[in-house]
């Protein structure tokens, strides 16, 4: 699969490298999401070098990170190192006699902190003075993102204060879901979104199945020989430390548990334990906590911890509970428990594409620009009242949008359509909100396609907007 998006991120490392002294870059995100590539995307078009830690002994480390470096640097690895301190002093030295001023990049940082813990105190004065007098571009990037964030985002942190460009990197936009699988229609575009999420590496695999979703999942997933039957585990395994403790947390909120409480008490374990756990799964972008809208992260007693990344949905929802079912079934029975499942993940997906996406979707719809632009969107729920699946302000708050996403397989209809409107239009606003008496309400209905009929018939009113998937996977 050719190298994808990243343009911004791509755009923020070109700037650090192209500064006339020396810069750090620092770069973390979960396994999958296309850091490597990323970053030899821009050591080659920079004249960089990529490198890339391993779990061995630091001897050996050093050793291989001293042949690499030889393909910049011809000569460097013809002597031994004893220490870090003695390979990046020379390196300095040598990058600074040559004129070479990277990036120098060092992929798996967490990999050379377990095996040498003096890395990030040394890193810090190498980075003060040699790499700066070499005016050298240095990027640190790992897929350990507790490890990372501890080495620049804390007060007490060796490289605080010293980051030129801080990447956080996030999956892949969904707008280039129809390059990436051209041929398929909006509706099919939502379901591998339900399946892959914005992962490259599962995109990359798919894509080389030309096949429906369902059976790219039993191909990629639901069989036991399957190359992501067991991806869930090798990643929490991977993790520095690693995060296997975190696994019984996501088979409960899987299973339907979303409040703390449930979860504890599915694990029989105090709900004051459960900080921890669900903190570092937030921190490695497997859990996301919902909090209704207009209320505040801190405040909010009504939180809800779901699973974030729609692969790891499909897999705690399908997978982790039947892994027995599905070593003895057939092909045919792992694809009827799939259909089970199915219409909920995908369901559930497309809400969440619906309010992430809204904020980009005024230029490709007319209603939405001309009532917008809106800021970022949030489900609504209190007790007994009607729950509403998308809330968001407009940026002067002068208007508010209340939003219904219903999911299909297949195009809506007229009367569809005609029938969802009208109960969304009967619908009282949440009763709780905090904002002007006089807001103006607009309520949009989100449906994945319309058919012909249903299209011709549209309200043009304003007061009812309709959005599709063509709209919400449209480019930003």
């Amino acid at each position: 699969m050719r190298f994808l998006n990243r343009n911004e991120e791509l755009a923020r490392l070109n700037r650090a490298a192209a500064g006339e002294g020396a810069a750090l870059v620092v770069l973390y995100g979960r396994r999958r999401i296309g850091k490597t590539r990323l970053l030899l995307e821009w050591s080659t078009k920079t004249g960089g070098l990529y490198t890339v830690a391993d779990q061995s002994a630091a001897e050996i480390q050093r050793r291989y990170f001293a042949g690499a470096v030889a393909e910049r640097l011809p000569g460097f690895a013809e002597v031994d190192y004893p220490d870090w301190w003695s390979l990046f002093s020379r390196l300095a030295r040598d990058a600074e006699r040559s004129g070479w001023r990277g990036p120098l990049i060092l992929d798996e940082l967490p990999y050379l902190v377990a095996a040498s813990p003096e890395i990030p105190s040394l890193l810090q004065r190498w980075l003060d003075h040699d790499a700066r007098q070499a005016r050298l571009t240095v990027a640190l990037a790992g897929s350990s993102q507790r490890m990372m964030q501890g080495l620049v985002l804390g007060a007490d942190a060796p490289l605080y204060g010293r980051v030129t460009e801080l990447l956080d990197l996030g999956p892949i936009e969904p707008s280039y879901l129809g390059e990436v699988f051209p041929g398929r229609d909006d509706a099919a575009l939502v379901q591998l979104y339900a399946a892959w999420g914005g992962v490259p590496r599962y995109w990359e695999l798919a894509k080389g199945l030309e096949m429906d979703v369902h059976q790219q999942v039993d191909q990629l997933v639901l069989d036991p020989l399957a190359p992501l039957h067991r991806e869930p585990d090798r990643l929490l395994l991977e993790e520095l430390p690693p995060a296997v403790e975190t696994r019984p947390v996501l088979d409960a909120i899987g299973a339907g548990a979303h409040r703390v409480s449930e979860i504890a008490g599915r694990l029989g374990r105090p709900a004051t334990s459960m900080a921890r756990p669900l903190g570092r799964l937030i921190g490695m972008g497997l859990v996301r906590r919902d909090i209704p809208f207009g209320e505040t992260e801190k405040k909010s007693r009504r939180g809800l911890y779901r699973i974030d990344d729609p692969f790891f949905r499909l897999w705690f929802r399908v997978v982790a509970p039947h892994r027995g079912v599905l070593t003895a079934s057939s092909r045919r029975a792992r694809l009827q428990l799939l259909e089970k499942y199915w219409p909920g993940l995908a369901a559930e997906a497309w809400e969440e594409l619906c309010r992430r996406r809204l904020p980009f979707l005024s230029e490709r719809t007319p209603l939405l620009s001309e009532h917008g632009p809106w800021g970022p969107a949030s489900r609504w729920w209190r007790g007994n009242e009607a729950e509403w699946d998308l809330v968001s302000l407009s940026l002067d708050s002068k208007r508010i949008l209340l939003g219904e996403a219903k999911w299909s397989s297949g195009p809506f209809g007229a009367r569809e359509v005609s029938k969802a409107a009208s109960k969304l239009r009967g619908r009282p606003p949440p009763s709780a909100l905090s904002v002007p008496a006089d807001t103006k309400v607009h309520r949009v209905l989100l449906v994945p396609a319309l058919d012909r009929q249903a299209e011709a018939a549209l309200p043009r009113d304003g007061d009812l907007i309709v959005v599709t998937a063509r709209d919400i996977l449209g480019g930003a």
